[in-house]
C-alpha cells in the first residue's frame, strides 16, 4: 500500500499497526512523535491503530542535548 511519510510517498506491506510501522522503517519507538493524517497520534493508541492506504505520517525524532 502506499503512505505518505514525512512527506514522500512510500510503498509499504499491508497489514502493519503504527509500531509495526516504525519498525519497517528502522525507527526507534522511544522519544519519537507521530502525527497521523494532521492529528497527534497519543503512544498508548500506536498498536491498536492501523495503517491504511493514503494514511499522512509525520515521525519527528527527539534528541537530546546540552
Amino acid at each position: 500500500m502506499t503512505v505518505t511519510i514525512n512527506g514522500e510517498r512510500r510503498e509499504i506491506p499491508d497489514g502493519l499497526n503504527v509500531v509495526a510501522l516504525l519498525d519497517h522503517l528502522g525507527m526507534s519507538t522511544g522519544r519519537v512523535a507521530v502525527e497521523r493524517n494532521l492529528d497527534i497520534l497519543p503512544r498508548a493508541r500506536w498498536r491498536e491503530t492501523a495503517v491504511q492506504s493514503n494514511d499522512s505520517f509525520e515521525i519527528v525524532h527527539f534528541v537530546g542535548g546540552g
